[in-house]
């Protein structure tokens, strides 16, 4: 039974440093980019990016203390939906990026 709590509690430390990582990273993606970029894309404000981003960051640096939890979860879900999303708009890589 120890071994079994012992990696699930690495196991979750390992998701919480990725999730840290995701999330920085997409929030400093967002704060290099112009704001006129994101209102030429159709998408929202950088302000709103700035928020959504900065906040999940901040929640996977809270959760980083607790090894995870369920806000983790959807601060890791907002920084995917902006590097999925609004990374290849905003960066010039918008349209035909992905061509099969």
């Amino acid at each position: 039974m120890y071994f079994a709590l012992e990696f699930e509690r690495y196991l979750m430390l390992a998701f919480s440093i990725v999730a840290l990582f995701i999330a920085g990273w997409a929030f400093l993606d967002c704060l290099r980019h112009p704001g006129a970029t994101f209102q030429r894309e159709g998408k929202r404000t950088k302000g709103f990016w700035l928020g959504m981003t900065g906040g999940s960051a901040a929640v996977c640096l809270l959760s980083f203390a607790i090894f995870g939890g369920f806000l983790q979860i959807i601060a890791v879900c907002i920084a995917a939906v902006y590097h999925a999303d609004v990374k290849p708009a905003v960066s010039g890589k918008g349209g035909n990026y992905y061509r099969y």
